[in-house]
């Protein structure tokens, strides 16, 4: 039996992605709503510094377009960054990691207390034992003039 070869695919799914970039729906709106929301928070503050940071750059044209030109990036990268979260594999995966964070075990305010009181005091207690390693050493190659 012979194998078909199947067609090559990579232009439909270009085609699909861009397409996803204009339309106007939610993709499955309540589910990884939280997920979707930080995630475009955080996008929507990397674009909105980088559009600043454009604004600082002198263009040639004036003032009009030192300003037109990071709005209108900010203004699209606003509409690429919300248009990437509704992507449905895109937002398949973030309503998944929000299922998953859902099933962590969180620990307790007495018991974060405490993990965080074990982990200060062990960096502490290494900390003294490096320096105790390095004050030993240090005198004791200066006892053998090895270093000044």
């Amino acid at each position: 039996m012979a194998q078909r070869e199947e067609p090559y695919r990579g232009d439909s799914l270009f085609r699909g992605l861009f397409r996803g970039f204009f339309q106007l729906g939610i993709y499955k709106r309540n589910q990884g709503r939280i997920a979707r929301q930080v995630t475009w928070a955080i996008l929507a503050v990397v674009i909105l510094l980088g559009a600043w940071r454009l604004s600082v750059f002198e263009i040639s044209g004036g003032r009009s377009l030192q300003f037109l030109v990071p709005a209108i990036v900010a203004l699209a990268g606003l509409w690429l960054a919300f248009r990437l979260v509704n992507i449905p594999s895109f937002a398949d995966f973030l309503i998944a990691v929000e299922a998953e964070m859902n099933k962590v075990s969180w620990p307790t305010r007495t018991e974060l207390f405490r993990s965080s009181m074990v982990v200060i005091f062990c960096i502490v207690f290494l900390a003294g034992v490096l320096f105790a390693f390095d004050v030993f050493w240090r005198t004791l190659l200066k006892l053998l003039r090895v270093v000044d």
